[in-house]
Formats: structure tokens, C-alpha cells, sequence
């Protein structure tokens, strides 16, 4: 009897994500009546088909939607690396959000301390990156940033694999700079979604597994929560920029073509990869997402025939980043040490504590 009431309890939390799935389902199904949009739906089956599979990593790991969303219009469809980054962040404003009511509603865990000033950092630094740096990036920095990056995490997972799976808690010696680590790791993350479309929720991802040792169960739905603000921030950004200086900000048309396509499957994809990652073992996931992030990163080399300085340049931005991964892994390694030496659990605080302002 119990069991049962408590499913019920459950379910009955979960209205306001059943709310937000009809209100989206109701506009998308408008928009495509009323401006005859079948045949553009059908015609880009191809990223509807992708994305079917990047809402689930969406919502079961730290990486955005973006993440498969790119290198399929920019390597596999040979598309500009801007209409990847406009893309990944159209199309997780609905996965990523979609996956973040579904996170609220069902009231997992979320560090908020690092969380909150992250959030006021990604709303300054996505809008700057968005109006002052992304345009003149080039095309192929662009593309050659987003597998540096991604290259970069997959690596690190590799490497820490079994550390990051079996960690319990968050670690509570970083807490005081809680606001001045969460603002840089907005501001940065932002600025690197806005060249992108992705990064920020890796960003924060790798502070709280690395610095803070936390628990997966609150890492990654803390990333998805992160990436969906940026997400909304970028896009809006973006579409603002688009009505003021068509020229500098172009906005390609088919943005809006493949997002119409892949909306509906992400919006469901992703709260589904949030459901499935605390029912099964995350390693598998995040083995297979960690090769993809390093063949990607081949991939766009070879692809792009990407050779001397560039590809030196390249390849260097893997070992800084992953340079900067070290730092962060033996300060919070240091703290491990530490409260594994200690006869007291005050280093640590439990993941429950970290769900009292989602629950509240």
C-alpha cells in the first residue's frame, strides 16, 4: 500500500511537467497548421532522427543536446559551424528546459550553491559572448573550439571514470566560494555556449565531479539545469542580435527548419535520459559518450584536412583544458585526502542536503 502511495505522490508531482508537454506539443502542433510546415518537418527527418538519440545524452549526461546536434549539420551535413552552434542552442531551449521541469517536478538533487551564481554568471556572459565574440570567430575555430572542448571531456571521463561513478556526497570545503567559483564557471561557460552552443554544463559538470567530488545524481542534473538557462539565454540572444544587424548576426533559415523537425522528439527525449540515468548503471553511457567526444574530435581534423599551426593549436586546447581538469581533480583530491584521514564526516555534506531549496 504503501509503495502504491507513494507512486501516486510521485505522479502528482510531476503535473507541472505534464503541463509543460501539452502547452509545447499545442504550439508546435500550431505552428506547423498554420504556416503548412508538414513537408519541412518531413524533410529533415535526418536531425529529427539524430537528435532522438542526443535528447537522451541530453538529459542522462552532463552534454548538451548540441553535442550530437553539431557534428551531425557540421560534419555529416557539412553545414556552417554558426547554424551547429544556433541549432544546439534552439533545440535544447525546448530538450534541455523540457528536462529541467522534469528534474524540478520530480525534486532530484541540485547544488544550488554553485548553481545560483552560475545561472546570474551564463545570463552576463552568454548575451556578451553571443554580441562580441562569436561573429568574429571563424568558421573553422568554431568548429575546432566545440571538438577541443568535447575532446577534452571525453579524456578526463576516461581517465576518472571509476573515481567519478563511485563518488557519494558533495564535499563541503569549497563551499565559501561558492559564488565566486559559480560566477566564473557562468561567465566562462556562457561565453564558450555562445561560440558553441554547448560547454557551460561541462564546465560546471567538471567543477562539482572534480573540485567539490559530487555525486553524479547531482552533478548532471545540476548540468542539464545550467545548460537549459544558457541554452534560452543563447538563442534569445541570437534572435535579438538577427532583428538589429541581419548582417553580422545572420541567422540561417534553416535553424528554424531543423529545430521544427527535432523539437518534438527532444522534448520528450530528454526528461527520458533524466528518468533512465537513475535506473541503470551510468557507466555505459558515459564510456560510449566519452569515445564519441574524442572521435568527433578526429572526425572534424580529418574532415576539415586541419594541419600545422591550426592543428597544433588544436591539440594544444586539449591539454590546457585538460590541464585545467588536473588542477581542479588535485584540489578536490586534496580534500578527499583529507576527509578520508579525518574521524568526523564534517568535510562532506550528504546529496540530500543539497535538495532542501528544490523541495522547499
Amino acid at each position: 500500500m504503501s509503495t502504491g502511495t507513494s507512486a501516486g505522490e510521485s505522479l502528482k508531482r510531476l503535473w507541472p511537467f505534464g503541463l509543460w508537454l501539452l502547452a509545447f506539443y499545442g504550439v508546435w502542433l500550431f505552428l506547423v497548421i498554420y504556416y503548412d510546415d508538414w513537408s519541412t518537418v518531413i524533410s529533415h527527418w535526418p536531425i529529427a532522427l539524430s537528435m532522438s538519440f542526443g535528447s537522451y545524452i541530453a538529459g542522462s549526461t552532463p552534454m548538451g543536446g548540441g553535442t550530437v546536434g553539431f557534428p551531425v549539420l557540421v560534419l555529416l551535413f557539412d553545414m556552417p559551424g554558426s547554424l551547429g552552434r544556433n541549432f544546439g542552442l534552439a533545440v535544447q531551449s525546448i530538450g534541455m528546459v523540457s528536462a529541467s521541469i522534469y528534474i524540478f517536478s520530480s525534486r532530484r538533487p541540485l547544488d544550488w550553491g554553485l548553481l545560483k551564481p552560475a545561472l546570474l554568471g551564463a545570463f552576463i556572459g552568454t548575451p556578451l559572448g553571443a554580441a562580441f565574440i562569436a561573429p568574429f570567430i571563424p568558421d573553422l575555430w568554431v568548429k575546432l573550439t566545440f571538438a577541443i572542448v568535447w575532446c577534452s571531456f571525453g579524456i578526463m571521463h576516461l581517465v576518472k571514470m571509476q573515481e567519478l561513478i563511485s563518488a557519494e556526497g558533495v564535499s563541503n570545503r569549497w563551499r565559501s566560494w561558492d559564488r565566486i567559483i559559480g560566477l566564473a564557471v557562468g561567465l566562462s561557460g556562457g561565453i564558450v555556449a555562445s561560440i558553441t552552443g554547448v560547454g557551460i554544463d561541462m564546465l560546471i559538470y567538471a567543477t562539482l565531479v572534480l573540485l567539490y567530488r559530487a555525486d553524479l545524481k547531482v552533478a548532471i542534473p545540476t548540468s542539464v539545469v545550467i545548460m537549459a538557462f544558457a541554452s534560452v539565454c543563447g538563442i534569445a540572444s541570437n534572435v535579438a542580435l538577427s532583428k538589429i544587424n541581419p548582417g553580422l548576426y545572420f541567422l540561417d533559415p534553416e535553424v528554424y527548419a531543423n529545430w521544427l523537425a527535432a523539437a518534438p522528439i527532444v522534448a520528450l527525449g530528454a526528461p527520458f535520459g533524466a528518468l533512465v540515468v537513475n535506473l541503470i548503471s551510468r557507466k555505459p553511457t558515459l564510456l560510449l559518450v566519452s569515445l564519441l567526444c574524442i572521435g568527433q574530435f578526429v572526425w572534424t581534423v580529418v574532415q576539415e584536412g586541419v594541419t600545422g599551426y591550426a592543428l597544433t593549436g588544436a591539440i594544444a586546447g586539449v591539454l590546457a583544458v585538460n590541464f585545467m581538469f588536473h588542477i581542479l581533480y588535485h584540489l578536490g583530491h586534496d580534500e578527499e585526502a583529507e576527509f578520508e584521514s579525518s574521524s568526523t564526516n564534517a568535510s562532506r555534506i550528504p546529496v540530500q542536503v543539497a535538495t532542501d531549496d528544490v523541495s522547499s
